[in-house]
């Protein structure tokens, strides 16, 4: 890891192969599901999707999350394997169990979709609130999401604006959309028409499709001195890493 990131030590993908290589064949599952990483990425070996997928399952059947989540990928996107979507949420599931965030997404999106299970909103809300309660954007995102139309869950546009804004005060542009946009409706907050224009135009700098036209409607209700403060705001909230946005 330390030839991997570069600490103490030059940074040399090749020589964190060797080193990685020599601990999954003793059994490593963590280095395992590195090495399987390593081959997915090419980095310091030749790429190579069956041979990412080859350590990955020596991790997963070991019962390593993070090689179980990855083998999941492998199956949904078909990298190395043949496309299988009932091997992908056998193997997020069984990370997810573990508690593995990004494995509890992806396991919510499967239910969501109906891809290897049967359709089931109220599932998929379970596993993103999983997911969202540990800092995972995406899920947070879509959890809002589901409280903004009742999809899973009963409606409630408080709920919603909370994680919208839990997703967009981590940069997730979709999240930062969907709270200006709750803004301009008066959705679970006060409609305000600064506040949204300063989400949306942030969105749009963080390049979300449709921002910048929803941004220009909004902004044709608006007073142009309301505009210069929006944009002054958002330009704060961003030179700020968000935690300056009120």
């Amino acid at each position: 890891m330390i030839y991997q990131n570069g600490r103490g030590v030059p940074q040399d993908d090749a020589e964190a192969a060797k080193w990685y290589r020599l601990a999954a064949g003793q059994g490593n599952a963590w280095a395992q599901a590195s090495l399987g990483m390593i081959y997915q990425n090419g980095q310091g070996v030749p790429q190579d999707d069956a041979e990412a997928v080859k350590w990955y399952r020596m991790a997963a059947e070991q019962g390593d999350a993070r090689g179980q989540f990855n083998l999941g990928l492998t199956y949904e996107y078909g990298k190395g394997v043949p496309q299988n979507s009932d091997e992908a949420v056998k193997w997020y599931r069984l990370a997810a169990e573990q508690g593995d965030a990004a494995a509890q997404f992806s396991l919510g999106l499967t239910y969501a979709n109906g891809q290897g299970v049967m359709k089931d909103d109220a599932e998929a809300a379970k596993w993103y609130r999983l997911a969202a309660e540990q800092g995972n954007v995406w899920a947070q995102n879509n959890l809002g999401a589901m409280y903004a139309s009742g999809r899973g869950v009963p409606q409630d546009h408080t709920e919603a604006v909370r994680w919208q804004r839990l997703a967009a005060e981590q940069g997730h542009a979709r999240g930062q959309a969907s709270l200006g946009l709750m803004y301009a409706l008066g959705d679970g907050v006060p409609q305000n028409y600064v506040t949204a224009h300063m989400w949306i135009n942030i969105a749009a700098a963080n390049g979300e499709e449709q921002a910048r036209t929803i941004r220009d409607d909004l902004a044709e209700r608006m007073s142009q001195a309301d505009i210069s403060e929006a944009q002054a705001r958002a330009r704060l909230c961003m030179t700020s890493n968000y935690t300056d946005c009120d």
